[in-house]
C-alpha cells in the first residue's frame, strides 16, 4: 500500500501527537473563546475582524498554486486524456444531480414548516439601504459574464487574482497540454511535483494559524451580530440548520453507504477542517487542506484535483438549501402566495443563478437577490429580514457545502474504481502509519 503524502506534520496519526496538539481541539477551544469573547466584550470582539481577514487571505495566497499543481501533476501523471474527460463527465453530473435535490429539499421544507408563516411584514416598510450592495452585485452577475468570466486576461493573471475558476481552466489546459507532448514532458512534471511537495509542506506550515484565525473570525461575528439577533429570526435559522443536518446525514448518509463508507467516519476524519469552517465561515479556509486530506485518503490526485476546485463552484449543496428555503420565507412573511408553477420557476432561476455567482464573495446572499430580482411574485426588499442572520447561516452553508464536497470526491473517485480502499479505511479508522515512515511525496497508486 503506497500512502499520499505532502507534509509529514499533517499525516500523522491522532495517537501520536499529545492532546493539547491536535488541531482540531485547538480550532475547538479558540472558536470557543472567540464566542465568549464576543459576548462579553462586543466591542473587543468586533475589533477582532482583521484577524479572522488575515488568516483567510494567508489561505487564499495558496489556493491558486495548491489547485494548480494539483490538477497538472495529476493529468499529466496520468496521460489517458479520455479518462479525465471521463472523471470530469460523472463529476458534473453528480454536481447537477445533488444540487437539484438540495434545492427541491430546500422548498420542500419551506411548504411544509412555513417558517415565515404569520409575520405579517409589509416590504415598503423595510430598509433596503443595506442590500442595496448585494442586488447591484446580483444584478452584475450574469450567466454570460459568468462563462466569459472563467477565461483570464492572461494565464499568469488566474494565478494571481485568486479566481478558482480561471486556475481550474488554465490548469486544466496545461495539463493536457503536458501529457500531449509525452515523455517530453517528464522533467517539466518532475519540477512541478517537487514544487507541490514544498507547496502542501506550506500548507502545513499556514494550518498552524488557524486557531488564531478563527478565534478572530467568530469573536467579530458574535461581537458585531450578538447571539440575540438569532431570537426574532429563530424559525428560519433552527429549520435551516436542521434540514442541512438532514440533508447530510440522511441523503449524503445514503450515498455514503451505497458508496462502502460511513459519513459520520468521513465527517471525523475531516474534523479539523471542518471546525476551521465553523470558526471561520468560509469553507475556502480549508480547501488546501481538503485536497491534502482526499489524497492522502486514496482518491486519486486528478480525480481530487477535477472535483474539489469545481465543486466549490458548482456542487453547493448548503447554497441551495438556503436559496429556496430563504425565497419562501420571505414570500410567507410578506403574505405572497406562491403557486406551484411560480416556485417551480423559482426552482429553475435558482440552478442557473447559483451557478453565475459562483466564486463571489457573499455568494449565497448574491445569488438569493439574483434569483428574487428574477421571479417579480417576491419582494427582493424582504431580503432585509434575513440580512441580521445571513452571517450565522453562512456558516451552516459552508459545513454542508464541504461535506458536500468531500463525498462527492471520494464518490467520483469509487465511481471510477481508482479508490484505494484499503488505504481509505485506513484514514478513516485513524490508522495511517506516522509521516517518518513514508517517503517523501509519495503518491498512492
Amino acid at each position: 500500500m503506497t500512502i499520499t503524502t505532502h507534509s509529514s506534520d499533517q499525516i500523522k496519526a491522532p495517537a501520536d501527537k499529545p492532546w493539547y496538539r491536535q488541531l482540531y481541539l485547538q480550532v475547538l477551544v479558540a472558536i470557543t473563546a472567540g464566542v465568549l469573547l464576543g459576548h462579553f466584550y462586543p466591542s473587543i470582539g468586533e475589533s477582532m475582524k482583521p484577524i479572522g481577514d488575515a488568516f483567510i487571505k494567508l489561505v487564499k495566497m495558496i489556493i491558486a498554486p495548491v489547485i494548480f499543481l494539483t490538477i497538472v501533476t495529476g493529468i499529466a501523471g496520468m496521460r489517458d486524456l479520455a479518462s479525465v474527460g471521463r472523471v470530469a463527465g460523472k463529476a458534473f453530473a453528480y454536481f447537477l444531480f445533488f444540487s437539484t435535490l438540495a434545492l427541491i429539499v430546500g422548498l420542500v421544507v419551506a411548504n411544509v414548516v412555513q417558517p415565515g408563516a404569520g409575520l405579517n411584514i409589509d416590504p415598503a416598510t423595510l430598509d433596503t439601504s443595506k442590500i442595496t450592495e448585494y442586488a447591484e452585485k446580483a444584478h452584475e452577475t450574469t450567466l454570460t459574464g459568468f462563462l466569459t468570466g472563467i477565461i483570464p486576461d492572461t494565464f499568469l493573471s488566474a494565478l494571481t487574482q485568486g479566481n478558482i475558476l480561471q486556475v481550474l481552466f488554465v490548469a486544466i489546459l496545461f495539463g493536457v497540454s503536458l501529457a500531449m507532448i509525452g515523455d517530453r514532458g517528464t522533467k517539466v512534471l518532475n519540477v512541478l511535483n517537487d514544487i507541490s511537495i514544498a507547496f502542501f509542506k506550506l500548507v502545513g506550515i499556514v494550518m498552524k494559524a488557524a486557531p488564531i484565525g478563527a478565534f478572530g473570525a467568530m469573536a467579530f461575528t458574535i461581537g458585531k451580530y450578538g447571539v440575540g439577533t438569532l431570537a426574532n429570526l429563530a424559525m428560519l435559522v433552527g429549520t435551516f440548520y436542521l434540514t442541512s443536518l438532514l440533508f447530510v446525514v440522511v441523503i449524503l448518509g445514503v450515498v455514503a453507504k451505497l458508496a462502502g463508507f460511513s459519513i459520520f467516519r468521513l465527517i471525523a476524519y475531516l474534523k479539523a477542517e471542518l471546525l476551521l469552517v465553523l470558526g471561520t465561515s468560509s469553507s475556502e479556509s480549508a480547501l488546501p487542506s481538503l485536497i491534502e486530506k482526499m489524497e492522502r485518503a486514496g482518491c486519486p490526485k486528478s480525480i481530487v484535483g477535477l472535483v474539489v476546485p469545481t465543486g466549490y463552484s458548482f456542487n453547493l449543496d448548503g447554497t441551495n438549501i438556503y436559496m429556496t428555503l430563504a425565497a419562501l420565507f420571505i414570500a410567507q412573511a410578506c403574505n405572497v402566495d406562491l403557486t406551484l408553477g411560480q416556485q417551480l420557476l423559482l426552482l429553475g432561476v435558482a440552478m442557473l443563478s447559483s451557478k453565475g455567482a459562483a466564486g463571489v464573495t457573499g455568494a449565497g446572499f448574491i445569488t438569493l437577490a439574483a434569483t428574487l430580482s428574477i421571479v417579480p411574485s417576491v419582494p427582493v426588499a424582504g431580503m432585509a429580514l434575513i440580512l441580521g442572520v445571513d452571517r450565522f447561516m453562512s456558516e451552516c452553508r459552508s459545513l454542508t457545502n464541504f461535506i458536500g464536497n468531500a463525498v462527492a470526491t471520494v464518490v467520483v473517485s469509487r465511481w471510477e474504481g481508482a479508490l484505494d480502499k484499503e488505504q481509505f479505511d485506513a484514514a478513516l479508522a485513524g490508522k495511517l502509519p506516522p509521516a517518518e515512515e513514508l517517503p517523501e511525496g509519495v503518491v498512492a497508486a
